[in-house]
């Protein structure tokens, strides 16, 4: 029993490593960097100015859209502040060619913050494009769905669902307000018919 207990511990740490050091590596290596559309589409949280270009470089990223504004009110998880703001884009417009919006969203967008981004994302001169916010986890997961719903005609409890590995009980869960806005989400398309 004893040597039972030693292997199901021994386990759990390992996994508890793996896990942690997979969050440790994006959260602060890898910025929550991910491809949502190879070559068109990708998200992340915050990437600090002076490695934006090695970014934009690698996947050839024509627009940036920041998700982010100071004084969203969750100063604890989003420490938005207007210098950090200002340093991308000053840093964005040092980079030939790469375009720079922002469309800082409350964790659940507006119809102004949606209408910004149909018209970013119309644009085929844009793509491709870096959707990002200040963790990469949450406005931007929501934004990709988004994307994923209008320009690629995905269900949108795919498009949902997709934001996370395990979605129940993440703030992309049925009765949370990002959940909820996706679920309820009727794309462009679908409001014409």
């Amino acid at each position: 029993m004893k040597k039972k207990l030693r292997i199901i511990a021994i386990i759990l740490f390992v996994l508890v490593l793996l896990f942690g050091g997979k969050y440790i590596y994006d959260m602060n290596i890898n910025h929550n960097f991910e491809t949502i559309t190879e070559g068109k589409v990708y998200k992340s949280g915050v990437i600090p100015p002076d490695e934006l270009e090695t970014y934009v470089k690698k996947y050839q990223i024509k627009s940036i859209v920041d998700l982010r504004f100071p004084g969203t009110g969750d100063d604890v998880n989003n420490p938005e502040d207007a210098a950090e703001l200002a340093a991308e884009k000053n840093a964005v417009l040092k980079i030939s060619g790469v375009n720079y919006f922002n469309d800082g969203s409350d964790q659940v967008p507006t119809k102004e913050n949606l209408v910004l981004f149909y018209k970013i994302m119309d644009n085929p001169a844009n793509y491709p494009v870096l959707i990002h916010c200040y963790h990469g986890v949450g406005r931007a997961e929501l934004y990709s769905a988004v994307y994923r719903i209008e320009y690629e005609n995905w269900d949108k409890d795919k498009a949902r669902t997709s934001t996370r590995f395990l979605t129940k009980w993440s703030s992309f869960d049925l009765g949370k307000p990002k959940g909820d806005f996706l679920h309820n989400y009727v794309s462009r398309k679908d409001s014409l018919k």
